[in-house]
């Protein structure tokens, strides 16, 4: 079976237009007239993103979140969404859901498909936003000297993700995660460089870092976590948190209160110093789909 990295790095031979910014940033980036059009794209799958007999609503809520995070990440407004669905034991429950997310996020429903099959559900969102600043940030602009920076704590989704297979408990932060819209619209013009935190702060550092061509010197004891304290190098590898990871130039003034955990050098053989120890993707520092 083909890696997700080694099939990332084959389509960036197809994906050649200049929006598609060589497939390393979370959104293509497409000037179109006046604006700035900013385009994202993610799937769930049941058993994978989301527990077989898990509350449609829920599903529906995070489907929505996970891609107007990637917005959040851009400094984007959005214009709308397209939904391609599965059809499954309670289309009520989702529709319910997605009502109530697109609300939220102030995102019309534009279109999308439908089918059906067997073997549980796969879903996919296309969330398209406007930019609000340019350059639009992306994965690539943080240099040597910039501070690294992240919005809020990692770790309550896999607290959540506990409580909902204990059947007790807070899970709402694995159920309903939050994407960061005006957080992002607010430090896009100060970043270097932004992404969200999707599939755990190490890894997502990790592909900013390869993306920058820095290296990024984490401090893992200044990483705000929503854990208990022995469960730190956990909360630093677990995803579905979406707070905004980001670096900035020394000594600037933003415009939120935020953490600063780490540093970027020049790039060294390994995009990750965690406390001084060289990490790669390689080495169990988040999740990725084999």
């Amino acid at each position: 079976m083909t890696s997700e990295l080694a099939f990332i790095a084959a389509l960036r031979r197809i994906a050649t237009h200049p929006g598609a910014r060589n497939l390393e940033d979370d959104c293509a980036v497409i000037d179109f007239g006046g604006e700035v059009l900013v385009l994202t794209h993610d799937m769930m799958a049941e058993g994978v993103h989301f527990l077989p007999g898990q509350d449609p609503a829920d599903v529906a809520w995070k489907l929505v979140a996970c891609n107007i995070s990637d917005l959040a990440a851009k400094g984007a407004e959005p214009v709308g969404v397209l939904v391609g669905y599965t059809l499954g034991a309670d289309d009520a429950r989702f529709l319910a859901g997605l009502e109530e997310a697109l609300a939220h996020y102030r995102a019309p429903l534009l279109g999308g498909d439908t089918i059906s099959r067997r073997d549980g559900q796969v879903l996919g969102l296309t969330a398209i936003g406007r930019a609000t600043h340019r350059p639009v940030p992306s994965r690539a602009g943080a240099k040597a000297g910039d501070r690294l920076y992240i919005t809020g704590p990692v770790g309550a989704a896999m607290l959540g993700f506990e409580a909902l297979q204990a059947g007790s408990g807070d899970s709402l932060a694995y159920r309903r995660p939050q994407a960061l819209l005006d957080a992002g619209i607010a430090l896009a013009p100060h970043v270097t460089a932004m992404m969200d935190v999707s599939d755990g702060l190490l890894l997502d550092a990790s592909r900013l870092a390869r993306a920058s061509g820095v290296t990024l010197a984490v401090a893992s004891a200044a990483v705000p976590i929503a854990t208990a304290e022995g469960r730190r190098a956990e909360a630093l590898r677990w995803g579905d948190d979406y707070q905004l990871l980001f670096t900035a130039p020394a000594g600037a003034e933003l415009p939120l209160p935020v953490h600063a955990i780490g540093t970027a050098l020049p790039a060294a053989a390994a995009p990750i110093l965690l406390d001084g120890q060289p990490l790669g993707e390689t080495d169990a520092i988040g999740y990725e789909h084999r």
